[in-house]
């Protein structure tokens, strides 16, 4: 298992990716620290992990306030002892709309989530982190840095923003041998894109199994990933498979980037 004896935290654990990532890890050996706003939802992903013989530490926090973000880690290190790696997969929601029409208080309020939420923890994690001689921090982006969706411009430049911090933070902080990369996944198959295939089928007439035909003839491998394999690829740069790998960014869409 790739992350055998490691500790992780995995912020923004949600009913999409961010849960995929906890199974996932805990699956490959980690202890795993559950992060997010909605107590009832970690409580219930620790109970699933715990039934499957893994452990997991539930923390109600909001990234977004630099307190919460300590708090996670002063008692992650009384839990496990240390903290090996940090997923950053927490993002702020916003309405959809064009830009010429937005609300950029909205905005701010996903920048401090997506961009100074993830630098919160960074900062959290680096005092363990530098004690410990080493640590590993992946940045989940987003294909829509490079594609963008129409009139989705609060989610996706946040996630800009956080791709140029993963490089920064990761010439900076090579000096501790602290590893910091992105993760850039496009659609994945869960929940969350489920439900928004079934709304925009509602909206447009269109039946939902011609809407996801559509998307998948634009992804090199034909289909759209499964969020728990793209979970999988997230994690392999926390393990040590890669620890001469710092400041890139790991396509997990399929191919979606090329032009097809």
């Amino acid at each position: 298992m790739i992350l055998q004896n490691k500790v992780v935290i995995v912020t923004g654990v949600g009913p999409g990716m961010g849960s995929k990532l906890a199974i996932e890890a805990s699956r490959a050996g980690a202890e795993v620290v559950l992060v997010a706003r909605r107590l009832e939802l970690l409580e219930r992903l620790a109970s699933e992990i715990g039934e499957s013989g893994g452990e997991a530490l539930v923390e109600q926090a909001d990234v977004s306030r630099p307190d919460d973000c300590k708090k996670v880690a002063k008692r992650t290190v009384e839990r496990f002892g240390r903290i090996d790696g940090l997923v950053n997969s927490a993002y702020g929601m916003a309405t959809m709309t064009p830009f010429e029409e937005a609300d950029f208080d909205d905005w701010r309020r996903t920048m401090d989530v997506t961009l100074f939420g993830s630098l919160n923890m960074v900062r959290a994690v680096l005092p363990s982190m530098k004690e410990n001689g080493r640590g590993s921090i992946v940045n989940v982006g987003t294909l829509e840095t490079r594609k963008p969706l129409l009139n989705n411009g609060a989610y996706n430049i946040p996630k800009a923003a956080l791709q140029a911090a993963t490089r920064q933070l990761a010439a900076e902080l090579g000096k501790y041998n602290i590893r910091v990369n992105s993760a850039v996944p496009g659609w994945m198959w869960g929940k969350p894109v489920q439900d928004y295939f079934s709304s925009n089928a509602s909206e447009t007439g269109t039946d939902v199994d011609v809407l996801v035909a559509q998307t998948a003839s634009q992804i090199a491998l034909g289909r759209i990933p499964p969020d728990d394999e793209c979970a999988k690829s997230v994690l392999v740069l926390l393990s040590d498979y890669c620890t001469q790998i710092t400041g890139a960014a790991l396509d997990i869409n399929g191919g979606h980037f090329f032009s097809l």
